[in-house]
Protein backbone atom coordinates (compact mmCIF):
# COMPACT_ATOMS: atom_id res chain seq x y z
CA UNK A 1 0.00 0.00 0.00
CA UNK A 2 1.81 3.07 -0.92
CA UNK A 3 1.77 6.07 1.82
CA UNK A 4 0.34 9.45 0.40
CA UNK A 5 1.79 13.02 1.68
CA UNK A 6 -1.80 13.56 2.22
CA UNK A 7 -2.46 10.53 4.66
CA UNK A 8 0.74 11.60 6.68
CA UNK A 9 -0.43 15.47 6.66
CA UNK A 10 -3.91 14.51 7.87
CA UNK A 11 -2.48 12.33 10.21
CA UNK A 12 -0.08 15.11 12.11
CA UNK A 13 -1.40 18.13 11.08
CA UNK A 14 -5.34 18.09 10.50
CA UNK A 15 -7.18 21.29 10.91
CA UNK A 16 -10.90 21.22 11.55
CA UNK A 17 -12.99 22.59 9.15
CA UNK A 18 -10.26 22.74 6.22
CA UNK A 19 -9.03 19.68 3.98
CA UNK A 20 -6.00 19.08 1.85
CA UNK A 21 -7.04 19.55 -1.84
CA UNK A 22 -3.96 19.18 -4.02
CA UNK A 23 -0.05 18.84 -3.51
CA UNK A 24 1.75 20.13 -6.10
CA UNK A 25 5.56 19.59 -7.03
CA UNK A 26 6.79 22.54 -8.99
CA UNK A 27 9.95 21.49 -10.52
CA UNK A 28 11.57 24.80 -11.52
CA UNK A 29 9.33 26.92 -14.21
CA UNK A 30 9.80 30.50 -14.99
CA UNK A 31 8.31 32.13 -11.59
CA UNK A 32 8.43 29.08 -9.77
CA UNK A 33 11.05 27.36 -7.95
CA UNK A 34 11.47 24.25 -6.85
CA UNK A 35 9.36 23.92 -4.30
CA UNK A 36 6.14 21.52 -2.37
CA UNK A 37 2.79 24.04 -2.83
CA UNK A 38 0.02 22.26 -0.60
CA UNK A 39 -3.70 23.37 -1.24
CA UNK A 40 -6.32 23.65 1.66
CA UNK A 41 -9.91 24.19 1.05
CA UNK A 42 -12.65 25.02 3.43
CA UNK A 43 -14.83 21.94 4.30
CA UNK A 44 -18.50 22.04 2.73
CA UNK A 45 -20.25 21.63 6.19
CA UNK A 46 -18.45 23.11 8.47
CA UNK A 47 -18.68 27.06 8.98
CA UNK A 48 -16.23 29.07 8.99
CA UNK A 49 -14.71 30.98 12.52
CA UNK A 50 -14.48 34.45 13.74
CA UNK A 51 -10.51 35.51 14.35
CA UNK A 52 -11.75 37.67 17.08
CA UNK A 53 -14.55 35.55 18.95
CA UNK A 54 -13.46 32.05 17.51
CA UNK A 55 -17.49 32.05 17.04
CA UNK A 56 -19.00 30.39 13.92
CA UNK A 57 -20.35 32.86 11.77
CA UNK A 58 -21.77 33.34 7.96
CA UNK A 59 -19.55 34.07 4.90
CA UNK A 60 -19.46 37.53 3.44
CA UNK A 61 -16.72 37.02 0.62
CA UNK A 62 -13.82 35.05 -0.01
CA UNK A 63 -10.12 37.08 -0.51
CA UNK A 64 -7.37 35.64 -3.38
CA UNK A 65 -4.91 33.14 -2.55
CA UNK A 66 -2.11 33.80 -0.07
CA UNK A 67 0.71 31.50 1.00
CA UNK A 68 2.46 30.05 4.23
CA UNK A 69 5.79 28.86 4.49
CA UNK A 70 5.27 25.34 6.11
CA UNK A 71 8.12 23.32 7.19
CA UNK A 72 10.15 21.85 4.28
CA UNK A 73 9.68 18.71 2.73
CA UNK A 74 12.36 16.55 1.77
CA UNK A 75 14.66 19.90 1.52
CA UNK A 76 12.22 21.36 -0.17
CA UNK A 77 10.50 24.71 0.35
CA UNK A 78 6.80 24.15 1.25
CA UNK A 79 3.72 26.10 1.37
CA UNK A 80 -0.02 26.32 2.18
CA UNK A 81 -2.09 27.70 -0.61
CA UNK A 82 -5.27 29.07 0.44
CA UNK A 83 -7.89 31.95 -0.03
CA UNK A 84 -9.19 33.34 3.21
CA UNK A 85 -12.66 33.54 3.48
CA UNK A 86 -14.17 36.74 5.46
CA UNK A 87 -17.08 36.47 7.51
CA UNK A 88 -19.86 38.77 8.78
CA UNK A 89 -19.65 37.93 12.39
CA UNK A 90 -22.54 39.81 14.71
CA UNK A 91 -20.48 40.58 17.26
CA UNK A 92 -17.63 42.20 15.63
CA UNK A 93 -18.69 42.54 11.61
CA UNK A 94 -16.76 41.84 8.71
CA UNK A 95 -13.35 40.05 9.74
CA UNK A 96 -11.28 37.37 8.09
CA UNK A 97 -11.89 33.95 9.02
CA UNK A 98 -10.00 32.06 11.76
CA UNK A 99 -7.01 30.22 10.28
CA UNK A 100 -5.57 27.53 12.75
CA UNK A 101 -2.08 27.36 10.68
CA UNK A 102 -1.29 31.23 11.04
CA UNK A 103 -0.84 34.16 13.59
CA UNK A 104 -2.27 36.99 12.02
CA UNK A 105 -1.03 38.36 9.11
CA UNK A 106 2.24 36.48 9.14
CA UNK A 107 3.07 34.38 6.41
CA UNK A 108 4.65 31.50 7.85
CA UNK A 109 2.97 28.65 9.60
CA UNK A 110 2.70 28.20 13.29
CA UNK A 111 4.49 24.56 12.51
CA UNK A 112 7.35 26.77 10.76
CA UNK A 113 7.63 29.08 13.24
CA UNK A 114 8.27 26.57 16.43
CA UNK A 115 10.62 24.83 13.97
CA UNK A 116 12.48 28.53 13.57
CA UNK A 117 11.86 29.74 17.28
CA UNK A 118 13.85 25.82 18.50
CA UNK A 119 16.86 26.26 15.75
CA UNK A 120 17.78 29.68 16.97
CA UNK A 121 18.50 28.57 20.24
CA UNK A 122 21.23 26.41 18.82
CA UNK A 123 22.40 28.64 15.83
CA UNK A 124 22.39 32.36 15.26
CA UNK A 125 19.28 34.02 13.55
CA UNK A 126 20.66 34.34 10.75
CA UNK A 127 22.31 30.91 10.34
CA UNK A 128 19.01 29.86 11.21
CA UNK A 129 17.62 31.75 8.18
CA UNK A 130 20.25 30.82 5.75
CA UNK A 131 19.77 26.94 6.78
CA UNK A 132 16.13 26.74 6.11
CA UNK A 133 15.80 29.45 3.26
CA UNK A 134 14.28 32.30 4.87
CA UNK A 135 14.76 35.95 6.07
CA UNK A 136 16.11 37.29 8.97
CA UNK A 137 12.79 38.58 9.57
CA UNK A 138 10.89 35.51 9.74
CA UNK A 139 13.37 33.79 12.43
CA UNK A 140 12.57 36.97 14.69
CA UNK A 141 8.93 37.03 14.65
CA UNK A 142 9.27 33.15 15.12
CA UNK A 143 10.85 34.05 18.49
CA UNK A 144 9.02 37.03 19.23
CA UNK A 145 5.34 34.50 18.69
CA UNK A 146 7.55 31.69 20.95
CA UNK A 147 8.62 34.13 23.68
CA UNK A 148 5.23 35.74 24.12
CA UNK A 149 3.02 32.35 24.41
CA UNK A 150 5.81 31.37 26.84
CA UNK A 151 5.26 34.40 28.74
CA UNK A 152 1.71 34.66 29.06
CA UNK A 153 1.61 30.80 29.76
CA UNK A 154 4.25 30.33 32.46
CA UNK A 155 4.16 29.61 35.91
CA UNK A 156 5.56 31.26 38.48
CA UNK A 157 5.02 29.68 41.89
CA UNK A 158 7.48 28.26 43.82
CA UNK A 159 9.99 31.30 43.23
CA UNK A 160 11.82 31.32 46.87
CA UNK A 161 15.20 32.74 45.81
CA UNK A 162 16.01 35.57 43.45
CA UNK A 163 19.39 36.74 42.02
CA UNK A 164 19.38 41.12 41.06
CA UNK A 165 22.06 42.02 39.42
CA UNK A 166 23.27 45.11 36.43
CA UNK A 167 24.77 44.21 33.19
CA UNK A 168 26.64 46.20 30.70
CA UNK A 169 24.95 46.26 27.17
CA UNK A 170 25.97 48.15 23.97
CA UNK A 171 28.78 50.39 23.75
CA UNK A 172 29.42 53.24 25.68
CA UNK A 173 28.49 54.02 29.64
CA UNK A 174 25.16 55.86 28.86
CA UNK A 175 22.24 55.29 31.68
CA UNK A 176 20.49 53.04 28.60
CA UNK A 177 23.67 50.80 28.37
CA UNK A 178 22.93 49.13 31.62
CA UNK A 179 20.11 46.36 32.25
CA UNK A 180 18.79 45.70 35.29
CA UNK A 181 18.17 41.53 35.64
CA UNK A 182 16.01 39.29 38.11
CA UNK A 183 17.34 35.43 37.70
CA UNK A 184 15.55 32.81 39.74
CA UNK A 185 18.13 31.04 41.63
CA UNK A 186 16.66 28.06 43.55
CA UNK A 187 18.58 24.66 43.53
CA UNK A 188 15.72 23.47 41.00
CA UNK A 189 15.15 26.03 38.81
CA UNK A 190 17.43 28.60 37.64
CA UNK A 191 16.26 30.77 34.77
CA UNK A 192 15.70 34.79 33.61
CA UNK A 193 12.90 36.33 35.10
CA UNK A 194 12.59 39.48 33.88
CA UNK A 195 14.91 41.61 32.42
CA UNK A 196 14.56 45.99 32.15
CA UNK A 197 16.95 48.99 31.22
CA UNK A 198 19.10 50.96 33.51
CA UNK A 199 20.03 50.33 37.13
CA UNK A 200 17.96 52.45 38.57
CA UNK A 201 15.24 52.49 42.12
CA UNK A 202 12.35 52.66 39.16
CA UNK A 203 13.48 49.73 37.34
CA UNK A 204 14.10 47.19 39.84
CA UNK A 205 10.80 48.14 41.12
CA UNK A 206 9.18 48.29 37.42
CA UNK A 207 10.28 44.39 37.83
CA UNK A 208 9.07 43.31 41.03
CA UNK A 209 5.87 45.19 39.96
CA UNK A 210 5.57 42.69 36.97
CA UNK A 211 6.25 39.62 38.76
CA UNK A 212 3.14 40.48 40.56
CA UNK A 213 2.71 40.43 44.36
CA UNK A 214 1.88 36.74 45.33
CA UNK A 215 5.56 36.23 43.98
CA UNK A 216 7.15 38.99 45.45
CA UNK A 217 5.65 38.24 49.10
CA UNK A 218 6.80 34.23 48.67
CA UNK A 219 10.32 35.56 48.66
CA UNK A 220 12.45 34.06 51.39
CA UNK A 221 15.92 34.73 49.59
CA UNK A 222 17.14 37.64 47.81
CA UNK A 223 21.20 37.63 46.17
CA UNK A 224 22.37 40.89 45.33
CA UNK A 225 25.58 43.02 45.29
CA UNK A 226 26.60 45.88 47.42
CA UNK A 227 24.73 48.52 45.06
CA UNK A 228 22.61 51.25 46.81
CA UNK A 229 19.60 51.65 44.49
CA UNK A 230 19.32 47.66 45.03
CA UNK A 231 19.36 47.58 48.11
CA UNK A 232 17.04 50.22 49.07
CA UNK A 233 14.29 48.60 47.03
CA UNK A 234 14.78 45.30 48.40
CA UNK A 235 14.45 46.42 51.45
CA UNK A 236 11.57 48.53 50.61
CA UNK A 237 9.50 45.97 48.78
CA UNK A 238 10.83 42.70 49.77
CA UNK A 239 11.37 42.48 53.98
CA UNK A 240 10.30 39.49 54.71
CA UNK A 241 13.29 38.30 52.45
CA UNK A 242 16.61 37.74 53.63
CA UNK A 243 19.25 40.35 51.53
CA UNK A 244 22.34 38.03 50.98
CA UNK A 245 25.70 39.32 49.75
CA UNK A 246 27.72 36.81 48.48
CA UNK A 247 31.52 36.31 48.93
CA UNK A 248 31.97 36.93 45.08
CA UNK A 249 30.86 40.56 44.77
CA UNK A 250 33.22 41.12 48.00
CA UNK A 251 36.24 38.97 46.72
CA UNK A 252 35.79 40.97 43.71
CA UNK A 253 35.91 44.19 45.47
CA UNK A 254 39.21 43.21 47.32
CA UNK A 255 41.13 42.34 44.07
CA UNK A 256 39.96 45.60 42.75
CA UNK A 257 41.96 47.05 45.54
CA UNK A 258 44.77 44.71 45.53
CA UNK A 259 45.37 45.76 41.69
CA UNK A 260 44.87 49.39 42.48
CA UNK A 261 47.69 49.57 45.03
CA UNK A 262 49.83 47.65 42.59
CA UNK A 263 49.12 50.02 39.75
CA UNK A 264 50.09 53.13 41.83
CA UNK A 265 52.95 51.61 43.36
CA UNK A 266 54.59 50.67 39.99
CA UNK A 267 53.97 54.20 38.96
CA UNK A 268 55.65 55.67 41.88
CA UNK A 269 58.52 53.13 41.60
CA UNK A 270 59.39 53.13 37.89
CA UNK A 271 62.87 52.73 37.23
CA UNK A 272 63.72 51.58 39.98
CA UNK A 273 65.42 48.29 40.65
CA UNK A 274 62.50 46.96 43.25
CA UNK A 275 59.71 47.55 40.42
CA UNK A 276 60.80 44.75 38.54
CA UNK A 277 59.55 42.41 41.53
CA UNK A 278 55.82 44.05 40.63
CA UNK A 279 56.14 43.43 36.94
CA UNK A 280 54.04 40.74 35.05
CA UNK A 281 52.19 39.99 38.85
CA UNK A 282 49.05 41.23 37.84
CA UNK A 283 47.56 37.62 37.33
CA UNK A 284 49.81 36.21 40.13
CA UNK A 285 48.28 38.83 43.10
CA UNK A 286 44.93 38.19 41.53
CA UNK A 287 44.17 34.43 41.76
CA UNK A 288 44.11 32.71 45.41
CA UNK A 289 47.12 32.02 46.68
CA UNK A 290 46.52 28.27 47.00
CA UNK A 291 46.04 28.47 43.41
CA UNK A 292 49.71 29.77 42.25
CA UNK A 293 52.14 27.32 41.57
CA UNK A 294 55.26 27.04 39.83
CA UNK A 295 57.63 29.95 39.02
CA UNK A 296 55.01 32.32 39.45
CA UNK A 297 55.14 30.80 43.04
CA UNK A 298 58.92 31.77 43.92
CA UNK A 299 58.11 35.33 41.75
CA UNK A 300 55.27 35.72 44.18
CA UNK A 301 57.30 34.64 47.37
CA UNK A 302 59.95 36.89 46.32
CA UNK A 303 57.69 39.99 46.12
CA UNK A 304 56.01 38.98 49.49
CA UNK A 305 59.69 39.36 51.34
CA UNK A 306 60.31 42.78 49.88
CA UNK A 307 57.55 44.30 51.90
CA UNK A 308 56.44 46.52 49.51
CA UNK A 309 52.61 47.78 49.58
CA UNK A 310 51.81 45.50 47.02
CA UNK A 311 52.37 42.64 48.92
CA UNK A 312 50.69 44.06 52.56
CA UNK A 313 47.77 43.93 50.30
CA UNK A 314 47.72 40.77 49.05
CA UNK A 315 48.58 39.66 51.93
CA UNK A 316 44.68 41.27 53.77
CA UNK A 317 43.30 39.67 51.10
CA UNK A 318 43.90 36.48 51.65
CA UNK A 319 43.42 37.04 54.90
CA UNK A 320 40.09 38.02 54.60
CA UNK A 321 39.56 34.35 53.12
CA UNK A 322 39.48 32.55 56.68
CA UNK A 323 36.20 35.08 57.45
CA UNK A 324 34.61 31.90 55.17
CA UNK A 325 35.11 29.34 57.54
CA UNK A 326 33.74 30.42 60.53
CA UNK A 327 30.13 29.16 61.19
CA UNK A 328 28.89 31.00 64.61
CA UNK A 329 27.96 34.85 64.05
CA UNK A 330 29.97 35.68 66.92
CA UNK A 331 33.41 34.21 65.47
CA UNK A 332 32.45 36.04 61.83
CA UNK A 333 31.69 39.45 63.65
CA UNK A 334 34.97 39.54 65.80
CA UNK A 335 37.01 38.37 63.22
CA UNK A 336 35.70 41.30 60.54
CA UNK A 337 35.90 43.66 63.07
CA UNK A 338 39.81 42.29 63.61
CA UNK A 339 39.95 42.72 59.71
CA UNK A 340 39.08 45.82 58.90
CA UNK A 341 40.96 47.45 62.28
CA UNK A 342 44.24 45.48 60.54
CA UNK A 343 43.29 47.08 56.65
CA UNK A 344 42.26 50.82 58.56
CA UNK A 345 46.28 51.15 60.25
CA UNK A 346 47.49 49.64 56.87
CA UNK A 347 47.89 53.24 55.32
CA UNK A 348 46.82 51.51 52.02
CA UNK A 349 43.73 53.78 50.92
CA UNK A 350 42.23 51.31 48.11
CA UNK A 351 41.96 48.73 51.38
CA UNK A 352 40.61 51.14 53.63
CA UNK A 353 37.90 51.75 51.45
CA UNK A 354 37.11 47.97 51.18
CA UNK A 355 36.91 47.88 55.07
CA UNK A 356 34.44 50.97 55.58
CA UNK A 357 32.41 49.15 53.04
CA UNK A 358 32.33 46.26 54.98
CA UNK A 359 31.78 48.15 58.05
CA UNK A 360 28.43 49.46 55.95
CA UNK A 361 27.32 46.30 54.94
CA UNK A 362 28.05 44.25 58.14
CA UNK A 363 24.60 42.94 58.67
CA UNK A 364 23.79 41.89 54.98
CA UNK A 365 27.02 40.11 54.82
CA UNK A 366 25.96 38.17 57.71
CA UNK A 367 22.73 37.09 56.12
CA UNK A 368 25.17 34.33 53.92
CA UNK A 369 26.38 33.00 56.98
CA UNK A 370 22.37 32.72 58.38
CA UNK A 371 21.46 31.30 54.95
CA UNK A 372 24.27 29.44 55.81
CA UNK A 373 26.11 29.10 52.65
CA UNK A 374 23.26 27.68 50.81
CA UNK A 375 22.75 30.62 48.80
CA UNK A 376 24.96 31.96 46.02
CA UNK A 377 25.54 34.35 43.46
CA UNK A 378 27.40 31.73 41.60
CA UNK A 379 24.47 30.94 39.58
CA UNK A 380 23.59 34.84 38.97
CA UNK A 381 27.86 35.38 37.49
CA UNK A 382 26.80 32.21 35.38
CA UNK A 383 23.40 33.34 34.16
CA UNK A 384 25.68 36.82 33.31
CA UNK A 385 28.10 34.73 31.35
CA UNK A 386 25.41 33.12 29.14
CA UNK A 387 23.94 36.48 28.64
CA UNK A 388 27.38 37.27 27.36
CA UNK A 389 27.60 34.11 25.00
CA UNK A 390 24.06 34.56 23.72
CA UNK A 391 24.47 38.51 22.30
CA UNK A 392 28.08 36.82 21.25
CA UNK A 393 26.76 34.48 19.26
CA UNK A 394 24.48 36.76 17.37
CA UNK A 395 27.34 38.92 17.06
CA UNK A 396 25.55 41.78 18.89
CA UNK A 397 21.75 43.18 18.62
CA UNK A 398 21.09 46.59 16.79
CA UNK A 399 17.97 47.04 19.14
CA UNK A 400 17.22 46.24 22.39
CA UNK A 401 13.64 44.64 21.77
CA UNK A 402 15.45 42.03 19.70
CA UNK A 403 18.03 41.69 22.23
CA UNK A 404 14.68 41.26 24.93
CA UNK A 405 13.68 38.25 22.54
CA UNK A 406 16.64 36.23 22.66
CA UNK A 407 17.92 36.46 26.02
CA UNK A 408 14.15 35.48 27.47
CA UNK A 409 14.24 32.46 24.52
CA UNK A 410 17.68 31.43 25.41
CA UNK A 411 17.48 31.49 29.10
CA UNK A 412 13.62 31.63 29.98
CA UNK A 413 13.13 28.04 30.41
CA UNK A 414 9.91 29.19 29.43
CA UNK A 415 6.83 26.81 28.17
CA UNK A 416 6.45 26.10 24.45
CA UNK A 417 3.62 25.25 22.59
CA UNK A 418 2.48 21.89 21.28
CA UNK A 419 4.61 21.51 17.68
CA UNK A 420 3.81 18.53 15.31
CA UNK A 421 7.69 18.83 14.03
CA UNK A 422 10.76 18.59 15.72
CA UNK A 423 13.85 18.21 14.16
CA UNK A 424 15.87 19.23 17.73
Amino acid sequence: MQLKVKTVLNGIQPFVGFIYDDIRFCRGRRGCGRRVEITLQPHAGIPAKCSRCLQPSPGYDQLPQRSWLFPPLWGLKTFFLYGPRRVNCPQDGVVVEHIPWSQGKRPVTTAMMGVLARWARRLSWKETAQAFHTSWEAVYRSVQWFVHWGLEHRQLEGVEAIGVDEIHWGKGQKADNFLTVIYQIDPHCRRLLWLGRRRTQATLRRGLAELGAPVVSALKYVCSDMWKPYLKVIAAKIPQALNVLDRFHIVGHLNEAVDEVRRGEQSRLHGRPVAQRLKGMRWQLLRRGSRVRGRARSKLNALLASKLATARAWNLKESFDYLWHYRSPIYVVAYLGYWCERAMRSRLEPMKKVARMLRAHEPLILNWFEAKGELSSAAVEGLNNKIRVVTRRSYGFRTYPAMELALYHSLGRLPEPRLTHNFC
